[in-house]
Parts: structure tokens; sequence; C-alpha cells
């Protein structure tokens, strides 16, 4: 089993567990209202985590429209985590004894 594997698992079983959202009740209620992209979980750690302001906002746009459901939120947020965390992993790798002790030896 990979580390990118066992990241993008947990980045999933995690995303997926209950919080909060701003979905309503049901999909028809959903698409008929939209979201609240000020209080749903999702959007917000969107704003944080995803890189292209373009995107986000359409994000915003339909999700906000109904548009786009609570579940679709969630899966493109575990695919920007997912992404994040494995490109994390990579980095770390190259990180060898000799970096380390640049940045903790004392100046």
């Amino acid at each position: 089993m990979t580390a990118q594997f066992v990241a993008r698992q947990f980045v999933s079983m995690t995303m997926r567990c209950k919080q909060f959202s701003g979905g309503k009740y049901s999909i028809e209620e959903d698409r008929a209202k939209g979201g609240n992209c000020d209080v749903d979980v999702s959007y917000q750690y969107l704003r944080f985590f995803m890189d292209d302001d373009k995107r986000l906002e359409q994000i915003r746009q339909d999700y906000s429209s109904g548009k786009l459901l609570t579940g679709e939120l969630k899966k493109i947020l575990i695919e920007v985590l997912q992404d994040l965390v494995v490109k994390h992993q990579e980095r770390r790798k190259e990180i060898t004894l000799d970096v380390v002790r640049h940045y903790m030896t004392p100046k």
C-alpha cells in the first residue's frame, strides 16, 4: 500500500463523515433553494485550499443556485485535499537530514 493511497483513503473517509453543510433536507429542496456557502464547512475549506479563484466562484454560484448539491461539493473538496496531501508527501520525501540540520541549527 502506497502512502498516496493511504492519504487518499484517509481524506476521503474523513470528509465523508458528518460535517455541517449548508444544504437542505432533500435533493428537491437543495435544487430549488440552493445551499448556504456562509455556513457550509466544505465550502469554507475550499476557500482556503483551492488555488483557482475562478473555479471557486463558479462553485459558489452553482451551490448557491442549487445546480451543485452538497454531496458533489464534498467530492470536490475531497479531490482538492487529496491532491494537497499527496503533493505534501512528495515534497516531504525530498527533505534530508542536512536540510533539517540547516533549519534547526541556531544562528
